[in-house]
């Protein structure tokens, strides 16, 4: 592989991602292949301290384009501070969670402009566009039954209707842009789901 590989994973919580990036993570490593995991939002300092700002429940009143912008605020420091180093030096770049959620999210959820909030992640992202998107895809029983027990963030406590949404802006994106994204059914077996993955990956690095 000549060039860094910028490789994101989407959904809602509970749809397994931490699982998957860690499968995904042990492959990289049993093959030699240089990777660097980081997490949206956080990864630098500032992007803890601002995380921290967005998910907590004490934050409820947090309006809509103040979450926004924070996300954004955040990603632009990773991607300065972290992503664009780490390509530049041909490293696989994994990202739990990327400017897709902010579409899903702030976008087709909470409804602010889709035509603002892709010129905004460009402009966030520092211009950067993952090369392989996986989504992990499950229905909002499934999650309310996964996430049953946890103690919930700010986002997470949000209504049924709104994760509803966040899903299908994740399947819109995937629909539109099927070159990038990877639909995986997210109740599938773990070592299955870690198999389509790995073989999706290595047919994009054999392109």
């Amino acid at each position: 592989m000549k060039k860094g590989l910028l490789v994101t994973f989407e959904g809602l919580d509970g749809s397994g991602k931490t699982t998957q990036i860690q499968n995904f993570i042990k492959t990289l490593e049993s093959v030699k292949m240089d990777h660097q995991l980081f997490r949206e939002p956080g990864g630098t300092g500032i992007g803890e301290k601002i995380r921290n700002i967005l998910l907590d429940k004490n934050n409820m009143e947090m309006s809509d384009v103040t979450e926004l912008l924070l996300y954004s605020a955040s990603r632009n420091q990773l991607c300065i501070e972290k992503i664009q180093p780490a390509l530049k030096n041909n490293k696989i770049v994994i990202c739990d969670r990327f400017y897709d959620s902010t579409t899903a999210y702030q976008g087709h959820a909470r409804g602010i402009n889709l035509d603002f909030i892709k010129s905004l992640n460009l402009v966030a992202a520092d211009n950067l566009i993952p090369d392989l998107t996986f989504i992990l895809d499950i229905d909002i029983e499934e999650r309310h039954n996964r996430l049953d027990h946890k103690n919930l963030d700010r986002l997470e406590q949000e209504h049924l209707d709104f994760h509803k949404r966040v899903r299908q802006g994740f399947l819109q994106l995937a629909e539109e842009n099927p070159k990038r994204f990877v639909v995986i059914d997210g109740t599938k077996q773990i070592d299955t789901i870690a198999n389509q993955i790995w073989n999706k990956f290595l047919e994009y690095t054999k392109e």
